[in-house]
């Protein structure tokens, strides 16, 4: 069982950068693929960015694409979500999720693949 906790976010300007953090506690945070997700007002929950368990494969959303990075660190249990060029539509709630699957590119953009979430935080992007 994982317990994710989120860190990071808040507001920033058209153009600039936020990074989003995940801190894991509980064991064999290296076996999880990891996720973050979306969610604007009066839209769906979205896949942004996903990362295997080993790094070896990433997963980002055509609209992030070249401006968001997603990386981990297993010896700390944290997963990152650097956020840059960032625009309005980028405003949501963010989370942070873990999955126990192996990687493919399906289960990595899949929500309900994903057993542990982080509690949720805002990122608002100002034009």
């Amino acid at each position: 069982q994982l317990q994710l906790v989120q860190s990071g976010g808040g507001l920033a300007q058209a153009g600039g950068s936020l990074r989003l953090s995940c801190a894991a506690s509980g064991r064999s945070f290296g076996n999880y693929l990891i996720g973050w997700f979306r969610q604007a007002p009066g839209k769906v929950r979205e896949s942004v960015a996903a990362i295997s368990g080993t790094s070896d494969f990433t997963y980002y959303t055509d609209s992030v694409k070249g401006r968001f990075t997603i990386s981990r660190d297993n010896t700390n249990n944290m997963v990152y979500l650097q956020m840059n060029s960032l625009v309005p539509e980028d405003t949501a709630i963010y989370y942070c999720a873990a999955n126990g699957n192996a990687w493919t590119v399906g289960r990595a953009k899949d929500a309900s693949q994903y057993l542990y979430w982080g509690q949720g935080t805002q990122v608002t992007v100002s034009s």
